[in-house]
């Protein structure tokens, strides 16, 4: 069988490939260029490019570059300021994830004929003879797990994506790097939205099309004015440094209201909700939720996850009812529900109820 590997430039990339060819597949490497303004070793630097070149060389398998630029642009970049100018915090990695490296690759894996693609993602894929689905599972190495960011898998997907990393430690994968010379077994893990290096989030949202923000009121959650904000992309749900406002206690942000272009702040008591909604559903356990259901869910991909009720409402809003309440649920973060280790599907949180 052929494989097509994604091959970022890191380590973890590189050990996929390794694995892959282990088991017999014939395999080819594909560094995807995503953008070419502020790249960063993560996303479409040139370094990436010369060490996945490089890996590939070693391992002795084919490597090339193809341009997904344009359609990162539409579909990940252009979600991320809409998101931010409409008081939301977007998750480009869960839009980069189902556009470009699964829906995006799979395309171009038809067109080279590759049966099947590979990530260095920390996940694991199983399939369940019972009730005839794949599944998604955690990693085995809670500190690496991003299930959380690959719930939009769909059925068709699962079944030719592959994780070879998903039973695997990063030590052991560096280890397993050094072990075969590569050139990025010690290569510093990117912590950035690629497109972002400096972490200037409102900057780049300002000037990517030159709408630049308008500054408004703080307020309270009655209405009293507090002061002077410099623009909601500046600010997220529970934001408490930068505001630039001295009540004796510390301020956060509860809420953000784009159509009065208002942020409101509070001693923190306003953070908590009990019950969100999520749309742009994917489900992987089920087709739909026929019933409620009790189930854990994360709604940060650092946040443990948490036992509630979830109950789907319509074709696509699911309607999530915490045990207790959590803090800061945020417009546009995922929320993805789990059963013990299988993901059971999730959405975007699209309102927050209370």
């Amino acid at each position: 069988m052929k494989a097509l590997i994604a091959m970022s430039g890191g380590v973890d990339s590189s050990i996929t490939a390794l694995l892959m060819k282990q088991e017999g597949y014939d395999c080819i490497g594909v560094t995807m260029k995503l953008h070419f303004e502020n790249a960063t070793d993560k996303c479409g630097g040139q370094k990436d490019l010369e060490d996945a070149a490089l890996v590939c060389e070693k391992l002795r398998i084919p490597h090339e570059s193809k341009d997904f630029s344009s359609s990162f642009k539409c579909c990940v970049m252009d979600k991320f300021v809409k998101t931010y100018r409409n008081g939301g915090t977007p998750n480009p990695c869960i839009d980069c994830n189902k556009n470009m490296k699964f829906k995006g690759l799979l395309e171009y894996a038809d067109t080279i004929g590759a049966d099947v693609i590979a990530t260095g993602h920390y996940a694991r894929i199983e399939y369940n003879d019972k009730t005839s689905r794949w599944e998604l599972l955690k990693a085995t190495d809670d500190n690496k797990d991003q299930s959380y960011v690959l719930y939009n898998l769909t059925q068709d997907q699962l079944s030719r994506v592959r994780f070879p990393l998903g039973s695997m430690t990063k030590d052991e994968v560096r280890a397993l790097a050094e072990q075969h010379g590569f050139v990025n077994a010690r290569k510093r893990d990117s912590q950035d939205i690629c497109f972002v290096p400096d972490r200037d989030y409102a900057g780049f949202v300002d000037e990517y099309d030159g709408i630049k923000s308008v500054p408004g009121n703080f307020v309270t959650p009655e209405g009293e004015i507090l002061g002077q904000h410099k623009g909601i992309t500046h600010y997220t749900i529970g934001q408490r440094k930068g505001l630039g406002i001295a009540l004796g206690s510390p301020l956060f942000v509860t809420k953000i209201d784009p159509n009065r272009n208002e942020v409101v702040l509070s001693h923190g008591t306003g953070l908590y909700k009990k019950t969100i909604r999520i749309n742009e559903i994917n489900l992987i356990s089920f087709d739909s939720i026929q019933m409620p259901i009790k189930a854990a869910v994360k709604i940060r991909y650092r946040h443990k996850e948490q036992a509630a009720t979830v109950h789907q409402i319509g074709d696509d809003l699911i309607e999530i009812t915490f045990d207790e309440p959590q803090r800061a649920p945020t417009l546009g973060q995922a929320a993805v529900i789990y059963d013990g280790d299988k993901v059971v599907g999730g959405g975007t949180i699209c309102e927050i109820i209370d």
